[in-house]
C-alpha cells in the first residue's frame, strides 16, 4: 500500500514518528511536507495529498495539523476525496467501514503518539463494509 502523508509546523512531530512507523511496518510512505516547525499554510499540504489519493497515485493518505479540523475540512474540498478526522479506534474503524474514507486526519494537539500509531493501524487495517454504506457514499459525489 502506498500512502501519501502530510501535516503542517504544528503535525510536524507526530508526522515524522507516523512515517517512520509506517516504513518499518512495510508501508510505502511519501512525505509531502512540511519539512519542519517552521510556521505554514495547511490547506498548502492538504490539497497536495488529497490531489494525490484523488488521481490514485496514492492508496490513502493521512493529514496531520492541530486539531485536525482545517485540514479535513480543506482536503474533502477536493473531489473524490473523503477526509476523516479521526480521534480514536472507534472513529477510525467507522470512518473505513461505514464511509470508505481514504484521507485519515489526525488532530496532533489533542492525539498522543501512541495513539496515533493505533487510530492508524485501525484505520489502515478495516475494509469497507460495502452494502447499505456504499448507496450512502455514492451519494457524497453527486
Amino acid at each position: 500500500m502506498k500512502i501519501a502523508i502530510g501535516s503542517d509546523h504544528r503535525g510536524f512531530a507526530l508526522k515524522k514518528a507516523l512515517v517512520q512507523y509506517l516504513q518499518n511496518k512495510g508501508y510505502m510512505v511519501e512525505d509531502m511536507g512540511t519539512y519542519s516547525e517552521e510556521s505554514t499554510d495547511y490547506p498548502v499540504f492538504a490539497f497536495k495529498v488529497a490531489k494525490g489519493v484523488a488521481k490514485r497515485q496514492f492508496d490513502r493518505g493521512i493529514l496531520i495539523c492541530n486539531s485536525g479540523l482545517g485540514m479535513a475540512m480543506a482536503a474533502s474540498t477536493v473531489k473524490g476525496v473523503r477526509a476523516a478526522n479521526c480521534f480514536n479506534l472507534a472513529t477510525a474503524r467507522f470512518s473505513r467501514e461505514h464511509n470508505d474514507a481514504n484521507i485519515l486526519v489526525l488532530g496532533a494537539g489533542f492525539v498522543k503518539q501512541q495513539m496515533a500509531k493505533r487510530i492508524t493501524a485501525v484505520w489502515l487495517n478495516t475494509k469497507f463494509a460495502g452494502g447499505r454504506h456504499l448507496r450512502r457514499v455514492k451519494m457524497f459525489s453527486k
